[in-house]
């Protein structure tokens, strides 16, 4: 069963530009919103929201420095290789021992790269709205965090394309598509490829989102299916630094993930 939240929002951050991608979800899941815009536009519709979950592409500040403890290497399995895996977060370990790409969020504010500080400072902002760290009951307003190349990932069972080519672009909609969502079926792009268009460079890309479409409406069913589905994602992590939401991965999750978060309860 939900909560009472209405909104279910997804954010992802760009390498170029200074500017967001964000999708909205009601409850039943039609997008409310997608767009580009600059960090002020996308807090702007976020304080608009009164009952929201939000779920953001990025680390929410440095790491706390717990993969450097000895206290909680003990805890993680594998047990990490003495001397290494110290700069990055638990969630980002156990991340990357389920198979998955994973970032290595760094310790200090400043050695982050300027993506990075840009994620801090939208989460930031977000808690100054009164978004609060996901799971918060009898909360209004949440924040979860969810690396969405990841999310691809799981739910494509392998290694997606690079992100940002069409045939990419086609992938992560079908993803999308296949989740549940009511978005146009990108299969039909192939029906409409002639002879003719394709030598004019007029292929029919209207219906095709772009990939940071693509990874704001992936976040954005994030959000959805952890106040709706919670059965259907887990969290890595520690709350102490931050947590994050993939989904429900069978691939070596009792042995990586499931251990340590039974010894934080």
């Amino acid at each position: 069963m939900s909560s009472n939240l209405t909104t279910y929002l997804g954010i992802t951050i760009g390498t170029g530009r200074q500017w967001l991608t964000y999708a909205a979800l009601d409850e039943e899941r039609a997008v409310l919103a997608l767009g580009q815009g600059p960090l002020e536009a996308v807090l702007a519709f976020a304080a608009g929201q009164s009952r929201a979950l939000a779920a953001v592409d990025c680390a929410a500040r440095p790491n706390g420095g717990l993969m450097d403890r000895a206290d909680v290497r003990t805890l993680l399995n594998p047990a990490p290789t003495p001397g290494r895996w110290t700069n990055m977060r638990v969630a980002e370990y156990q991340l990357a021992n389920l198979g998955f790409a994973a970032p290595r969020t760094p310790g200090v504010d400043q050695a982050a790269l300027p993506r990075v500080k840009r994620g801090f400072g939208l989460v930031r902002q977000l808690e100054e709205l009164g978004y609060a760290p996901y799971p918060a009951e009898e909360t209004a307003r949440q924040w979860l965090e969810t690396p969405v190349e990841a999310v691809f990932w799981a739910w494509l069972g392998g290694k997606p394309y690079p992100a940002g080519t069409l045939e990419s672009r086609l992938q992560r909609q079908l993803a999308l598509f296949e989740q549940g969502l009511p978005i146009p079926d990108p299969m039909d792009f192939f029906e409409e490829v002639t002879r003719y268009r394709l030598l004019k460079g007029a292929l029919p890309l209207k219906q095709i989102y772009a990939a940071g479409e693509c990874s704001a409406l992936a976040a954005a069913q994030m959000a959805w299916l952890a106040d709706h589905e919670p059965e259907a994602v887990m969290r890595l992590g520690d709350a102490r630094e931050g947590e994050m939401v993939i989904p429900v991965v069978t691939r070596r999750a009792e042995e990586v993930v499931h251990p340590f978060q039974k010894s934080l309860d």
